[in-house]
């Protein structure tokens, strides 16, 4: 499509992914035989800025979402690109009772809250407890609730940013023959969250009830 000399692709719906980065977290659950489990997700998200909430989106057949209607709890492990090579031995498909830490090669960091472990080698850990399900025809929305949540201290800055040029966070688009790995630069340039508002003062409370 041609528009005022700028050129135009029209694109599928189910494209997206094409064209919106999409992290890759590492999902940690135990069976309630407690077996380990590693599953890679690419569509994760926090809900709103003021909340403890994080929002995953999942097939109906997965043993992560079948641990976590078991269990109730789960672990976000947020990854570099040095687990590039982690993401397909995870995602494939391996019996409920094969422990998928030993199949990867992995070994678990012990949580703090919650019962499954995390993964040793991550730059970030949200251990987290299941808040509700949202059940669609051909998906599923997992709500959790963080209760905990820790980052090596490594790439962590004093104002409360992510160092991304240490963290180097493992990202992926998709495109006709796969997935493409890569991550995101620091532009250098910030603003206050109250820079929206007229008063400049940022209008979220800090704190939300339960």
């Amino acid at each position: 499509m041609h528009i005022a000399g700028v050129y135009e692709m029209i694109l599928k719906p189910e494209k997206r992914s094409s064209v919106m980065p999409l992290p890759i977290a590492f999902i940690s659950t135990l069976s309630s035989e407690g077996i380990r489990n590693i599953a890679p997700y690419g569509c994760v998200m926090p809900v709103l800025r003021p909340l403890d909430r994080v929002c995953i989106a999942t097939a109906k057949r997965r043993d992560t979402l079948d641990n976590i209607r078991a269990t109730g709890e789960f672990v976000i492990n947020l990854a570099g690109t040095d687990f590039c090579d982690k993401v397909i031995p995870m995602a494939k498909y391996s019996p409920p009772e094969a422990d998928e830490f030993e199949l990867a090669g992995l070994e678990e960091k012990p949580s703090t809250i919650v019962r499954p472990p995390g993964i040793k080698g991550c730059y970030a850990w949200m251990e987290c407890r299941l808040d509700k399900l949202f059940e669609e025809p051909h998906y599923i929305l997992i709500m959790g609730k963080v209760v905990y949540l820790e980052i090596d201290d490594r790439v962590y800055q004093s104002d409360g940013s992510l160092d991304v040029e240490k963290a180097q966070p493992l990202m992926m688009t998709s495109s006709n023959t796969g997935m493409h790995y890569l991550t995101v630069t620091d532009t250098g340039k910030s603003e206050p969250f109250g820079a929206m508002f007229p008063d400049r003062k940022d209008q979220m409370p800090k704190n939300t009830p339960e």
